[in-house]
């Protein structure tokens, strides 16, 4: 696998770990200095993120990426662009699943790729 199809893996492996609600596995693929902006402007650093996610009032169903396009720089740090599709279960069990633009910047770690920030929006319309 080359590097761009590791960072793919790595996003992949985040969305299985929101979708299965597995706090642990989503820390292990987010880098100890994670932020996150999502598509409302909230900013969350790791700890935040998992607990938002995985015991927060939303629960995750899937999340899809599309027309994911990868740029490596110096084989340490990459630039994920792609279009999500989050199928999510709100506080008032009503599932809906929208879609937005996201972008992931990774840094390569030894043997793995690690999220260190993450921005998803506006959602997009239809």
């Amino acid at each position: 696998m080359n590097a761009e199809q590791e960072v793919i893996a790595a996003a992949l492996e985040r969305a299985d770990a929101l979708a299965g609600g597995d706090p642990d596995r989503l820390r292990r693929l987010l880098h100890p200095d994670f932020h996150w902006t999502s598509h409302l402007g909230e900013q969350f650093d790791r700890e935040d993120y998992v607990r938002s996610n995985t015991a927060g009032a939303t629960t995750w169903k899937k999340q899809s990426l599309t027309d994911a396009e990868v740029v490596v720089v110096g084989q340490q740090v990459a630039v994920l662009r792609c279009v999500a599709a989050d199928d999510v279960v709100s506080g008032e069990s009503v599932r809906s699943t929208f879609r937005m633009p996201m972008t992931q910047t990774w840094v390569n770690e030894g043997d793995r790729w690690l999220c260190l920030a993450g921005h998803a929006g506006p959602r997009l319309k239809g």
